[in-house]
């Protein structure tokens, strides 16, 4: 059986990922991205999952918890748009890494 991608993001998202060739679900709010989701979750050709991160943090906690447990498809936040700075140098950028894979800020020596 073959599986496919889908992905679900804001307007401003989808353009994007349209002129890369993938067709977006468009969704404006957490709530529309919530019904998209549980409507592909429902679709039985579907593997893969992309959800914008603003789109993800928005969805009911035991929808998450449904989402850990099954299979498939896998569903996989990806991030949208950051209009400012992450830090300065590499030692801020690994101790942002470091505190999205841990949950805390860790001090590099």
């Amino acid at each position: 059986m073959s599986y496919g991608v889908r992905v679900i993001g804001r307007p401003e998202v989808a353009a994007g990922l349209a002129l890369a060739g993938v067709r977006p679900l468009e969704v404006a709010t957490p709530e529309q991205g919530t019904a998209s989701l549980k409507e592909l979750l429902a679709t039985p050709d579907v593997g893969v999952v992309l959800i914008e991160n603003g789109l993800y943090d928005g969805l009911p906690e035991d929808l998450r918890r449904r989402l850990g447990r099954r299979p498939l498809p896998m569903v996989v936040p990806f991030p949208g748009p950051a209009w400012q700075e992450l830090g300065e140098g590499p030692e801020a950028y690994i101790v942002e890494l470091l505190r999205q894979v841990i949950g805390y800020r860790v001090r590099l020596r």
